[in-house]
Formats: C-alpha cells, sequence, structure tokens
C-alpha cells in the first residue's frame, strides 16, 4: 500500500529550504508567517541577535476575530505593519514558512503591503 505523503512535513520541508537563504536582520527583520486551522500569526524576527521585534495574531486583543479567516489575516497584515511602523521598520523579508503564496498568506502580505511594510 503506497501511503500519501504528510502535508505538514513537506511543508516542513519546504520552509527548511527557504529558510537557508532568507535571513532577518535588525534594520530588515524576516517577516514570518504561521498558519494554524483557526489562527494565523505574524512575527518581525531579527535573527543576528535571535530576537523578536514585533508580533501581532488573531489572539490578540486588538485584532477582531471577527468575519472570515481571510479577513482575519488581513487584519493581522494591518496590525503587524503597524507594530513595524511603531518600531521605525519599513523594509522586511518575507517569510512564508512553507506555506503556498495564496488564500491567508498573501492576504496577510497585501494587507502589510497596504500599510506600509517593503519587501
Amino acid at each position: 500500500m503506497i501511503s500519501k505523503p504528510d502535508k505538514n512535513k513537506l511543508r516542513l520541508k519546504r520552509h527548511k529550504r527557504i529558510r537557508g537563504k532568507i535571513s532577518g536582520t535588525a534594520e530588515r527583520p524576516r517577516l514570518s508567517i504561521f498558519r494554524s486551522n483557526k489562527n494565523i500569526y505574524a512575527q518581525l524576527i531579527d535573527d543576528v541577535a535571535g530576537v523578536t521585534l514585533a508580533s501581532a495574531s488573531t489572539l490578540d486583543s486588538s485584532v477582531s476575530s471577527e468575519g472570515t479567516k481571510v479577513e482575519q489575516a488581513q487584519a493581522v497584515g494591518k496590525a503587524i505593519a503597524e507594530a513595524a511602523k511603531a518600531k521605525n521598520i519599513t523594509n522586511v523579508v518575507f517569510d512564508r514558512s512553507g506555506y503556498l503564496y495564496h488564500g491567508r498568506i498573501s492576504a496577510l502580505a497585501d494587507a502589510a503591503r497596504e500599510n506600509g511594510l517593503v519587501f
């Protein structure tokens, strides 16, 4: 019997491949995305110092958890862009974490771009 490949294992394989090529700095942090079935999370990470500079997710009280998941992802994109502006960050490196650039991932990225992030 041939078993189906595990979707998350394949995503993690893509993620490792991507992370070998990109890295965040204090001037240009990495915008890392994590998507679960219920929520979506975004972090601005300085890989040189190993610290998270800002974060936003659908679990935050400032982000509305109303509406569709795509609308929630847009709200998280707007929130992470505003958090970046507060820390004088405009340029970021986008890390989609092995997810396809589609649906919630693209909605978050587009909202972040519309609110001032450049990547």
